[in-house]
Formats: C-alpha cells, structure tokens, sequence
C-alpha cells in the first residue's frame, strides 16, 4: 500500500522540483549562453532559493539526499524519510 503524506508534503515537494527544473534549464542555457549577466544573476538567485526551500523542506519531512549533502536529525533518520517511488 502507498504510503499518505500531508498535502503540503506534495505542495513543498512540487516547489523544490519547480525550482530545480528552472535551475536545469538555465544552466543548459547559460552553457551556449555564458556572457548573459541577467541569467548568472537568474541562476545565482534561484540556486540561493533552492537552498531555502530544500532546508525547510527537510525540517519538516526529513532528508531529500544523503552522502553528505544533507544534515539529519537524531535519532539517524534518514531511513524514515519517503522514497521518490512512494510519493
């Protein structure tokens, strides 16, 4: 059985992949686009954003990714945490 979250779960899960998707197509275009100020700066805010959105998304569900790149709570938490074929 497919395990429920809370709504906002999805809610805060689909703004982070929104984010990510619009850092993913700036940076393929900032790779044939290197001189464009306007996009470094685009970029630069959403990554910024991203960092935010991921850090709250944590506090409240628990980590997106591990190997470094996230921090956990104690007890280690990391195997509570939803998996992307479960949401």
């Amino acid at each position: 059985m497919k395990k429920q979250f809370p709504l906002n779960y999805y809610k805060d899960l689909e703004n982070l992949q929104a984010v990510d998707f619009a850092i993913v197509e700036l940076t393929l275009y900032l790779d044939t686009h290197p001189d464009d100020y306007e996009a470094i700066q685009e970029y630069n805010m959403l990554i910024k954003q991203r960092k935010h959105i991921k850090k709250a998304f944590e506090v409240r569900y628990g980590s997106l990714t591990s190997f470094g790149y996230s921090y956990t709570r104690h007890p280690w938490d990391w195997k509570e945490a939803p998996w992307p074929w479960q949401v």
